[in-house]
């Protein structure tokens, strides 16, 4: 099964890859030139990559990692199926090193590849090819690497990875930190324009559609990783709310509160964040707490005082029409009809 495995994935690199040093007519892929880090933590099990580019949607195609298998980064002119066989030859059982020397093989393009994997036991591996654009190269560390080309400086790669072993918090915060340490060496030299960050559980429970802890984007901005550190806050806003929702469906109001609670503090200009935890409150029978919270978002985005009276028939609040009036402010207006 292994063996038909390695062949299908042979078979697949086999075929034609970007058009380099080919006489088809089609043109070859532009250069996705980046840098990146891919990671395992040690404590949690987590896997996760992160990227930087001048170039649009990064994401799309370097970032790869699978719960409980590993995690990849494949750039400069960027194969993608290094990405899904990487973790195909990970999840059947081959470590980083073996994965990625196997895919490296039978790649007629190797030279101009810049390729990082790292797999469930913190194996890395990581391969910088001859003819990827200076300044070009990479840092392996315990769990870790570090990788980048077309940088202004040749110091990048090991300021990412200095940065890394020195940074605190969980495995999502560290990657970032190792972008901004790499940003703040001079990064691409043609500038930025797209990041990315992807996390996942360092174990599978076979629900892939629920394993990634962090999954964040960053398109097309003029500051990328301001705009990625921003959609990381408001990323572990949701985390506490998600956290909230368990608790509340278990019936701990108390932990439930206390998760909504959290939330409103770390985004206090979420409106909604403070409308869930007012509707928390008054499930369980804290009314008063409630109704302050109530007049603050109906007053910051009357579109909530609308949509609060059809909560009952989804058994979100009592079906109370004292205690609806008293929650919207005595008088209910009229909902508009479209």
């Amino acid at each position: 099964m292994k063996l038909f495995l390695v062949c299908s994935v042979c078979a697949a690199l086999l075929a034609p890859l970007t058009g380099f040093a080919s006489p088809a007519p089609d043109p070859p892929r532009r250069p996705v030139h980046t840098y990146s880090i891919v990671a395992r933590d040690a404590e949690t099990g987590e896997l996760g990559v992160a990227v930087q580019s001048h170039w649009f949607s990064v994401g799309t195609g370097v970032t790869w990692a699978e719960a409980g298998v590993g995690a990849v980064a494949t750039q400069s002119f960027t194969e993608i199926s290094y990405g899904p066989l990487g973790l195909e030859l990970m999840r059947a059982g081959k470590t980083a090193p073996q994965a990625l020397a196997a895919l490296v093989s039978v790649d007629g393009n190797a030279d101009v590849r810049q390729v990082a994997m790292v797999d469930r036991h913190g194996n890395v591996a990581v391969h910088t090819g001859a003819k990827c654009i200076a300044a070009a190269g990479h840092v392996e560390g315990k769990g870790f690497s570090t990788q980048a080309n077309l940088m202004e400086k040749a110091t990048v790669w090991d300021a990412m990875a200095v940065a890394f072993e020195a940074a605190q918090g969980d495995l999502a915060e560290r990657l970032l930190i190792a972008l901004e340490a790499a940003q703040a060496e001079g990064g691409d030299i043609r500038g930025r324009q797209s990041a990315a960050l992807l996390v996942v559980p360092g174990t599978s429970e076979g629900t892939p559609w629920r394993e990634r802890a962090v999954d964040l984007r960053v398109d097309d901005h003029e500051s990328p990783l301001s705009e990625l550190r921003r959609l990381l806050g408001v990323h572990r806003t949701y985390e506490r709310m998600n956290l909230g929702d368990e608790a509340f469906a278990a019936g701990d109001i108390d932990r439930a509160l206390g998760e909504y609670a959290a939330a409103a503090a770390m985004s206090p200009d979420n409106v909604e964040v403070r409308y869930w935890q007012a509707i928390t409150l008054v499930g369980a029978g804290r009314v008063e707490e409630a109704l302050p919270i109530f007049a603050e978002v109906f007053r910051e985005e009357p579109r909530w005082r609308v949509l609060t009276p059809r909560l009952p028939a989804s058994g979100l609040l009592p079906d109370d029409s004292e205690l609806m009036l008293r929650i919207l402010g005595e008088a209910a207006p009229l909902e508009r009809k479209p």
